[in-house]
């Protein structure tokens, strides 16, 4: 019997936690504190609406695009190093879009720290998945991880609103800079080389034991580690045994990064946010738009056909028929779809419509991201007591009411109406919450990386969706009319998700390891 692994984190697993989630926010953080921004650089640049959007669209492409392979990498080339690789590329790109002398370079270091970002953020959930024992301490990390997504999102719009309003538009970007550089200083002090178990037996006796094909459980190694039989006699076997102690797990060894997968799959994710989000701008009869879309239909197309037949693929067929991983991509992209488009909507409305000020505008969606926060931390406690099932529908049913409330926003004048958002907050972290429990929990460690990748790529798209639907609703019906028609989009997408958590099962789902007779 071995003993349960304690629920209260070690103080190393807090600093590694800590640091996680500072790179996480700041990754977060930087879709919405650059939208604030975006006024000013249009005036001090002389530039049109349309090319001062490229700011944020530059940015999305880049980091919705590279999410799979950025996960891939992390799994094959080590999660920390790409974590640490990510961050810096992240900080110089903030510090040359800081230092923009014009709109070119502006977009361009736009580009470069969406990649950046897209290094960090699968990166940052595997290093949680992997580095936390499955139970109280990663469920509890998870959540953390969760809370950071939904304050990130609603913090950018009131500290970029405090930043453009007392100093500068450039601020935005070079407050990155020392808290982006001080992570990778720190990561390789406080975030340990993962120890690594090379496989003790063949993926038959594995398959007993309810864990993928080539993955070993602790119970094995320990058994094999304190059998007599399992040590070698001589002593060059075992330096042999020592020496693959340390190795990189198989899941690395002797496995290349899928090129071919990886550029299809970048082309088919950055085409389509391209097309989505360009529609408006250029219309969607475009020839530019529609070519977008069918490249990136074809490439996805060409994707699922090269997948099947690389020896070590980008993205492993067998993980797509894991239920789990299904539906936390679906829940999403739902949420993407409601939490990119409503910010976005809100946003305009309190500014246009009720004339206020971005920190006032910030001020007022703040509920929101507290009720996130909170919701993100107790979301490990209901879990335990309701289970992931109950908690996602919980959080949809809250998103689906919040926006319903919001559907009858005022014409004029502040409304206490606007307190739902709270609901919506609720209701944003919960699915956030358990999209990537049921994502990560049926996967091995060596497929985690990826796992995170889809989670953020579906999220991100869904964003994508949501950022060029919303707005379209309610500049087509107009006026307030136009922003609550927006909200009733919002509530449709809520209300997706919260189907697809009533249909769940409620049985263990396949692929997660039941304990075997006299274990705990």
């Amino acid at each position: 019997m071995h003993p349960a692994v304690p629920a209260a984190l070690t103080g190393q697993a807090r600093l590694r936690l800590a640091l996680i989630l500072v790179a996480s926010f700041m990754v977060v953080l930087d879709f919405t504190i650059v939208n604030i921004a975006l006024p000013s650089i249009e005036r001090e640049f002389s530039v049109s609406t349309p090319v001062v959007q490229w700011v944020v669209t530059g940015y999305a492409i880049a980091f919705s695009g590279l999410l799979i392979l950025g996960g891939r990498a992390a799994d094959l080339l080590g999660r920390r190093r790409m974590f640490i690789i990510g961050l810096v590329v992240f900080s110089l790109a903030s510090l040359a879009g800081g230092l923009a002398a014009d709109p070119v370079l502006l977009i361009g270091s736009r580009v470069v720290q969406g990649a950046g970002a897209a290094l960090v953020a699968p990166a940052a959930l595997s290093l949680i998945t992997t580095s936390f024992p499955a139970g109280a301490q990663r469920t509890r990390a998870i959540g953390l991880y969760g809370s950071m997504a939904s304050v990130g999102f609603v913090a950018g719009q009131v500290l970029g609103g405090v930043l453009v309003e007392w100093t500068s538009w450039r601020a935005v970007f070079l407050v990155n800079v020392p808290v982006g550089l001080g992570a990778a200083f720190l990561a390789p002090r406080v975030i340990a080389r993962p120890a690594s178990i090379p496989a003790a037996r063949p993926p038959a006796a594995l398959s007993r034991d309810g864990l993928s094909p080539g993955v070993v459980s602790a119970d094995a190694v320990s058994s094999a580690a304190l059998s007599p039989d399992a040590v070698p006699a001589d002593a060059d076997s075992r330096a042999a045994v020592t020496r693959a102690a340390v190795t990189p797990p198989s899941g690395r060894r002797g496995q290349r990064l899928d090129v071919r997968g990886a550029v299809l799959i970048t082309a088919a994710v950055a085409l389509a946010v391209f097309a989505i989000s360009q529609g408006d701008v250029l219309g969607w009869t475009s020839p530019l738009v529609l070519g977008a879309a069918v490249i990136a239909v074809g490439s996805a197309a060409g994707f699922v056909v090269a997948e099947g037949h690389h020896p070590s693929p980008l993205v492993k067929p067998r993980l797509l028929l894991r239920p789990g991983l299904r539906n936390g991509a679906v829940l999403a992209f739902l949420l993407g779809v409601w939490n990119g488009g409503e910010l976005i909507v809100l946003s305009l409305y309190l500014q246009q419509a009720l004339h206020l000020s971005p920190l006032e505008t910030g001020l007022i969606i703040a509920p929101q991201g507290i009720a996130g926060f909170t919701m993100a931390l107790c979301a490990p406690w209901l879990t335990a007591r309701l289970g992931v099932r109950r908690v996602l529908i919980l959080a949809g049913g809250a998103a689906t009411i919040g926006f319903g409330v919001l559907t009858r926003l005022p014409a004029a004048g502040y409304s206490p109406l606007l307190i739902v958002v709270i609901l919506v907050g609720f209701g944003g972290a919960g699915t956030a919450f358990g999209s990537i429990v049921l994502a990560s929990r049926e996967l091995a460690d060596g497929d985690q990386g990826l796992a995170g990748g889809i989670v953020n790529t579906s999220r991100q798209l869904g964003a994508a969706v949501g950022a060029a639907l919303l707005p379209a609703v309610a500049v087509a019906v107009r006026g307030v009319p136009g922003d609550r028609a927006a909200m009733l989009t919002a509530t449709v997408a809520a209300l997706a998700a919260l189907a697809v958590s009533v249909s769940l099962t409620r049985n263990r789902p396949s692929g997660i390891p039941r304990p075997a007779p006299g274990r705990t």
